[in-house]
């Protein structure tokens, strides 16, 4: 496809280890497309994020106090871990799926933060884990051993009296917190049909929770923890993005045909199948996070054309680089400052849905343990510490619920006066904090970019990445240094799907262009700083 474009060409400057020229359409002519792609998400792990009344927990109300950051940051969806009660300071694993965690706030606390989401714009998603229970659960309380319990049949059990129900994943009966509480769990069955009812209504009431039909009162999607076809692998509860998961999303669907389903498929796979079968709305890009965090030019390239390929035409991917189970960007590369850029530039930039976890955008650290301090779910604590708003670890609103509670507190990845903070990084123009909120407001205000297309351009430099993203008004070159050597790449532009209606590039940097590109039989030549990354506006 070949055609002229046509635009209002503006420049912006992205300062720190990249600049970004590009063409822009009339403002008014943004975000009018309900494409998931216009949201920029940022992931919040309640319990870490602020504490609102001292008792030192995240909350709902805390998220509240913070969405003027949200917003000043360029946020527009916010995705929330899970928000029932549970014995775990994670809040998977429920004690009931329809209470909200005390500690979080109330049911009326929650509605008061959608009603201010949905002032403000923005969205808001919920994470739902539905697959298990634990033993303080009516459904496993009352069924245990009670083979004439109502809920007898609500639990996969193995042979008779209701002694042996089926493990977790990995099979697991038991659960240790972090506290030193033992719990035991197991698994529901999803195809009873009281339990299928049950959850049914459930999503289905946090759509619309009233049922008038007005859903400024209801969330915005969902996201559906740890998804597959066949629960566990264990090939006992099967074909369930068909049969259980699709029809769900059709009925939700029904009430609002603009709810959003995100799945996160439990092998961290492409994800074909999730969408062809289960008709979710995004998938994590897990294949591309892994290659994007490796530096390869080739990797991340091959991934990121499998994981297009991958995704059908009206469905896209959340694009990330860390999330609450994965070890943070910033200690995969070691808190380097351009490495770090460059992950917030492909995280930003390449086509999807960016999802930001929190503190991801100021450099935040944190290694999940992998069984580093035993069989307890506070191997994960280091990736999901409070969120840093001071440049002393101690101050009004620090969610340090985990403080002295283990080697996890001992080991802790806060520091004082180290540069990881709002504070400390949001009045310094060549921080990562502002370096994301400069790409985001890139992002939002370039249909290109924000909804466009991609393609992964030709170049002679095995260390620099290039490709095109544009839609019928715009186009925007993006070149990426992954190394820090200053490095001359010539680019192939003979395969471009866009004209250039003048032979010519713009690149904003005070400087004489000529010294940074020059057309030359088969493209254009760049010349590179280290870590270098450039958006150029291409005529």
């Amino acid at each position: 496809m070949s055609f002229l474009l046509k635009s209002v060409c503006r420049f912006i400057i992205i300062t720190g280890s990249g600049l970004f020229l590009f063409c822009q359409q009339p403002p008014s002519s943004l975000n009018n497309s309900a494409s998931p792609e216009n949201e920029i998400f940022y992931h919040i792990f309640v319990r870490s994020f602020y504490d609102s009344n001292g008792d030192r927990h995240g909350d709902l109300e805390g998220i509240i106090e913070k969405l003027d950051y949200l917003q000043e940051l360029g946020v527009t969806s916010v995705l929330l871990t899970p928000l029932y009660s549970s014995h775990f300071y994670h809040n998977y694993f429920p004690i009931d799926f329809k209470e909200i965690d005390r500690e979080f706030g109330t049911e009326k606390t929650y509605f008061e933060l959608l009603e201010k989401l949905h002032e403000r714009k923005m969205k808001l998603f919920m994470d739902m884990e539905i697959h298990y229970v634990t033993e303080d659960h009516i459904w496993y309380k009352d069924s245990f051993q009670n083979p004439s319990s109502e809920y007898s049949d609500y639990i996969l059990y193995n042979g008779a009296g209701n002694t042996d129900p089926e493990p977790m994943i990995y099979d697991l009966t038991e659960l240790q917190s972090y506290d030193g509480k033992v719990i035991k769990c197991c698994t529901i069955d999803l195809y009873n049909e009281e339990v299928r009812e049950y959850f049914y209504d459930l999503f289905k009431y946090w759509i619309d929770p009233d049922g008038n039909g007005n859903f400024d009162d209801g969330v915005d999607g969902f996201r559906i923890d740890h998804i597959m076809d066949d629960l566990d692998w264990k090939g006992k509860i099967t074909n369930l993005l068909g049969n259980f998961w699709k029809p769900l999303f059709d009925e939700l669907r029904e009430i609002n045909s603009d709810v959003t389903i995100i799945g996160e498929q439990a092998e961290w796979g492409y994800g074909r199948e999730y969408f062809n079968k289960g008709d979710m709305d995004l998938l994590f890009a897990f294949p591309l996070r892994s290659a994007i965090a490796s530096f390869d030019k080739e990797r991340i390239i091959s991934t990121a054309d499998s994981t297009y390929m991958a995704t059908p035409e009206d469905k896209t991917q959340l694009i990330f680089i860390e999330n609450h189970d994965m070890m943070r960007f910033a200690t995969v590369v070691e808190s380097h400052i351009d490495k770090l850029k460059i992950g917030a530039v492909f995280n930003i930039l390449l086509k999807g849905v960016p999802s930001i976890y929190y503190g991801q955008e100021i450099g935040m650290t944190g290694t999940n343990g992998f069984g580093k301090y035993g069989i307890t779910d506070g191997n994960d604590i280091p990736v999901r510490e409070s969120f840093e708003w001071y440049k002393t670890v101690y101050g009004s609103g620090m969610a340090l619920w985990y403080e002295e509670t283990g080697p996890w507190w001992e080991e802790t990845n806060l520091k004082d006066s180290d540069g990881i903070s709002v504070e400390e990084q949001q009045s310094n123009p060549s921080s990562l904090w502002n370096y994301y909120k400069k790409l985001i407001a890139l992002r939002k205000t370039n249909s290109a970019i924000q909804t466009g297309k991609i393609q992964f351009l030709k170049n002679n430099n095995s260390d620099v990445i290039t490709f095109l993203r544009w839609d019928r008004s715009q186009a925007a070159l993006i070149v990426i240094n992954l190394n820090n050597n200053n490095e001359q790449v010539e680019v192939n532009i003979s395969d471009l799907p866009v004209t250039f209606r003048e032979k010519k590039i713009r690149y904003l940097f005070g400087q004489d262009e000529e010294k940074y590109s020059q057309f030359s039989e088969q493209g254009i030549i760049i010349n590179l700083t280290s870590y270098d990354v450039k958006v150029w506006r291409i005529r």
